[in-house]
């Protein structure tokens, strides 16, 4: 599991931990828990460009489909095909085994504009009321 401090939130509950130029990308633990159940993904396939906070796939659970947005702009430079077979990982461990992409930042960009964990806690704490 990735040191959640580490992180860096997206307001749409995608967390990014950066590693030189590229991101790697998941849903927090509040996401799931809204979702309930992970049962299919549509991930963006490599080479896409992606722009942050734009939609880049898709999520499906037994509730509803729900948008995955770019937390940062980029270009898809791998995608987690063990969640792809088997979207259940990422119920069980969306920190570790059950990241979904990975972004290569374009020039300039940055994870400036992403929250830090304690902004991300009082951002779903505020959604939970």
């Amino acid at each position: 599991m990735a040191d959640l401090s580490a992180l860096r939130y997206a307001k749409t509950h995608e967390w990014s931990l950066l590693d030189g130029d590229v991101v790697t990308v998941g849903i927090t633990q509040y996401a799931v828990d809204q979702l309930t159940d992970v049962t299919h993904l549509q991930l963006p396939k490599v080479g896409k460009s992606v722009t942050a906070a734009e939609p880049c796939g898709e999520i499906e659970s037994v509730k509803a489909v729900f948008d995955l947005y770019a937390p940062v702009t980029g270009t898809i430079v791998e995608v987690n095909p063990t969640v792809e077979k088997d979207p259940s990982i990422i119920n069980a461990d969306p920190y570790g085994k059950g990241w979904m992409f990975k972004i290569c930042l374009a020039e300039g960009a940055n994870l400036d504009h992403l929250m830090n964990l304690e902004a991300y806690q009082q951002q779903i704490a505020s959604e939970g009321h």
